[in-house]
């Protein structure tokens, strides 16, 4: 199946104020929504929390309820910082302008992505809190349906060489866009029944193609599938599958 995706409603981004600092929202969000809307306790108090997805912190899912019928639930990431910087803050940034902050960048290129019909998930919203010279940041987008991360679907079971090819054609097709993504992993990448997306576009951004930066993309990747390997030996990933991912990649 091809990778690009229909779009029947192409979303907008548009900012508004709020008393901590600015929430950029994508319709149709409600322009009612708030920064309690982007802390776990808010959902919390709804009832409203279905799940959640623990790495080195937690992200959160949950069920709106924004109008009768709608089954659709997101996905809430607070923005905390990794490597030597985790040690002198957790999860505040300087502030350098609202377009440049990790929240409001990541959702502005997925509302581009989106468009476009890239398989990536819908963006919602994004908050933005200043403290002085610095700033805190959460992202809202919606959560796919009836998807999971490669390495829970390959710890159950194995893929086809025709879904490996299929995967590396929707990597190709970011890729020949000009799509960096920062931080491409096995669980940043979601199957469905017939669809694969990218997730977490966190320090993303549109590039010149290059086979640089392209290259060091799979080899970030493949080493990701390894190391996942080595956590659980009984991974259904070989060698024979990521030529075969490698094959879809050549072709497009």
């Amino acid at each position: 199946m091809p990778t690009l995706l229909p779009v029947t409603k192409p979303t907008e981004m548009q900012i508004i104020s709020s008393p901590q600092g600015a929430i950029a929202l994508c319709h149709p969000t409600p322009d009612t929504i708030s920064s309690n809307w982007f802390t776990m306790e808010y959902w919390q108090q709804k009832s409203a929390i279905t799940g959640s997805s623990k790495g080195r912190y937690t992200t959160w899912f949950v069920k709106p309820d924004l109008s009768e019928g709608d089954d659709s639930q997101w996905v809430l990431r607070h923005y905390y910082r990794g490597g030597l910087m985790e040690k002198l803050s957790k999860d505040s940034y300087l502030y350098t302008g609202l377009n440049k902050t990790r929240a409001v960048a990541e959702l502005a290129l997925l509302v581009q992505l989106y468009n476009e019909g890239f398989p990536v998930p819908k963006p919602v919203a994004a908050n933005v809190e200043r403290h002085g010279l610095h700033y805190r940041a959460d992202i809202i987008i919606e959560r796919v349906e009836g998807a999971q991360d490669l390495v829970a679907k390959l710890s159950k079971s194995s893929m086809s060489d025709s879904q490996w090819q299929q995967l590396g054609s929707c990597i190709a097709q970011f890729h020949q866009r000009g799509v960096y993504h920062a931080d491409l992993n096995a669980k940043n990448i979601l199957i469905t029944e017939d669809q694969f997306y990218l997730i977490d576009f966190d320090r993303g951004e549109i590039r010149q193609p290059s086979t640089k930066w392209q290259t060091a993309n799979l080899e970030r990747l493949q080493r990701s599938f390894n190391k996942e390997k080595g956590i659980l030996s009984t991974l259904h990933f070989t060698q024979e599958n990521w030529q075969a991912l490698m094959v879809g990649y050549s072709k497009g």
